[in-house]
């Protein structure tokens, strides 16, 4: 087919594509109508997404809180170094507590004597040992280093230092 051809076939065909050419427009107009309608009904919905249901505005609302958790977040990290330190304290701090009262001689009448063992969580610390007679009493103390002392121990301070020991 050449041009010529084509021109005739257009000329004579000239209303049934002027009429399918204003189909055309007027289906254009028909989606253009409903875009913008579309794009109305978003703009009412976005402007009441961002005022809020208070009247605030959605956007200063997320910023104040996206600082508010900043903020949360430093003063937790504040508290977690807070926390190791209290624990590194702790593991020096005597925690643990075994006591041992006894009777040290047969004529006295009641358990006076005692044995107390105080360790960390380390099982380091001491046993204050104290026996009581009728004439006098005597203290002693005992260091202790990793649930071991350097000194011999009575039964009655190895039963409070096992008492000791055996605590969490």
């Amino acid at each position: 087919m050449d041009a010529q051809e084509i021109s005739k076939l257009v000329l004579n065909n000239m209303t049934y594509i002027v009429g399918v050419l204003g189909v055309l427009v007027i289906v254009m107009y028909a989606i253009i109508i409903n875009l913008y309608m579309n794009l109305n009904y978003l703009k009412k919905r976005y402007r009441k997404m961002m005022t809020g249901v208070d009247g605030a505005n959605l956007e200063r609302m997320l910023i104040g809180h996206i600082d508010e958790v900043k903020h949360v977040v430093e003063e937790n990290q504040a508290i977690k170094a807070e926390n190791h330190r209290i624990d590194e304290k702790l593991n020096t701090a005597l925690t643990r507590v075994g006591v041992v009262r006894f009777r040290a001689f047969d004529d006295m009448g009641s358990d006076l004597s005692y044995a107390v063992a105080l360790l960390n969580t380390h099982n380091d610390g001491v046993i204050l040992s104290s026996i009581f007679g009728r004439e006098d009493s005597r203290s002693y103390v005992k260091p202790i280093k990793n649930g071991v002392s350097t000194y011999t121990l009575t039964e009655e301070e190895e039963h409070a230092l096992h008492d000791a020991m055996a605590q969490e």
